[in-house]
């Protein structure tokens, strides 16, 4: 008997008990399509989350220190970075922030929004690009002028289709004017819009607004990716001298948080791969079950065969053939299915389009063919080892 003959006869014993060969594959179906599904769609959310994590710029340091502590070293931090490491940054700027506040033009309102107190150099700092407007300038914080930029999310519910440009509004119950408005953010992953949902004041505007807290946030702009880790390095080793122990400041830069998270995310998508890979092991004992049952079923037919001739070999091949075609097929239904359901839910969550990962997709669709050699394997011998004369007086 050759493959071909094997593989047809594989086909015929499938067909014959439809219902209890997809069962049978049903597992496979699953351990396949939960496979594609999880790891591509975590893949997504994953690439989602680093795109908006990248949308809050490269080259950032941000640095937090206590300033009651030290009540001078807010200053002297503005001053080591305006004069000493002014070749390698682009700006700075306070970055402390207040939650809850309230803005209001007229009768119309919104609540819990996020109040900054930056200087000229916010937008550069935190990557935001005015789109209507100008941005905080550096005589705005000289003159402690009450001008504000407005988040988008802010702009478009509180003036809608209005120009806001030259208006006044009320924060906290105090007047201001807008001059300008920034463009919208990435959107954040988490549906979460707190950061199109802000305003920025001038920093020297704490004094009104924030009860003159001191300010304890600051993003320097590097130059550039070179020049991040001097300026950490640098800003480090000023601030030791500022502070008896490492717990009143900290020093850390975007960058280092994006390698973090994207670690994280390999490790968590390994995780789940690995989560959705055990449906496919239970399949395969699926298959292996199935299998001893076939043999028992077909004891007869085994018998007649060996006894006119048939080798062990090619009793164990037509096994293993009919396991892996019942695996085969397993897993093109659960790769379908895989890709149907990652499509659909990638648009009803991201609202883009999620394509399932190729190499996971095949890595899938062999590991099923796998387990169903794997798994048929102890079957196709028990059959083969099966003596004639027994077999032949099997009911």
């Amino acid at each position: 008997m050759n493959l071909f003959q094997a593989f047809r006869m594989s086909i015929k014993a499938i067909m014959g008990k439809k219902a209890r060969s997809f069962l049978t594959m049903l597992g496979i179906i699953i351990g396949v399509a939960a496979v594609i599904v999880l790891v591509s769609l975590t893949q997504a959310s994953n690439d989602k989350n680093m795109e908006w994590m990248r949308s809050f710029g490269t080259n950032i340091v941000n640095v937090y220190l206590d300033p009651w502590r030290n009540p001078r070293v807010s200053q002297e931090l503005e001053d080591y970075i305006a004069v000493e490491i002014a070749g390698l940054t682009r700006g700075m700027t306070p970055n402390s922030s207040m939650w809850g506040s309230r803005v209001s033009y007229g009768a119309k309102a919104m609540e819990e929004l996020q109040l900054y107190f930056g200087s000229a150099d916010f937008s550069i700092c935190n990557n935001y690009k005015i789109a209507k407007g100008r941005d905080l300038s550096y005589m705005d914080i000289q003159r402690n002028t009450r001008a504000v930029v407005l988040g988008a999310k802010v702009a478009d519910e509180i003036f809608n289709y209005m120009n806001p440009i030259g208006e006044q509004i009320r924060i906290n119950g105090e007047i201001f004017t807008v001059v300008g408005i920034y463009q919208a953010r990435v959107t954040d992953p988490n549906m979460w819009d707190g950061y199109d949902k802000m305003v920025v004041v001038p920093y020297t505007q704490t004094r009104l607004l924030n009860r003159n807290n001191r300010i304890s946030e600051y993003a320097i702009k590097a130059k550039d990716a070179e020049s991040t880790q001097e300026v950490v390095t640098l800003l480090q080793k000023f601030l030791s001298t500022k502070y008896d122990d490492e717990w009143s400041y900290g020093v850390y830069t975007s960058d280092t948080w994006m390698s973090q998270i994207d670690e994280a995310n390999r490790s968590n998508l390994i995780m789940l791969g690995s989560i959705a890979g055990i449906s496919l092991i239970v399949g395969g004992i699926g298959i292996m079950n199935i299998m001893l049952v076939t043999v028992t079923e077909r004891t007869r037919e085994i018998g007649i065969r060996k006894a006119i001739g048939a080798q062990r070999r090619t009793i164990i091949a037509q096994f293993l053939i009919e396991a892996s075609v019942l695996s085969l097929i397993g897993g093109f239904v659960g790769l379908i299915f895989g890709f149907l359901i990652t499509v659909f839910w990638g648009k009803m969550t991201y609202d883009m389009l999620v394509l399932p990962n190729m190499m996971i997709t095949l890595i899938a669709l062999v590991v099923s063919i796998g387990l169903g050699v794997g798994f048929g394997l102890y079957p196709a011998v028990k059959a083969s080892a099966l003596q004639p004369v027994v077999a032949l007086r099997n009911e």
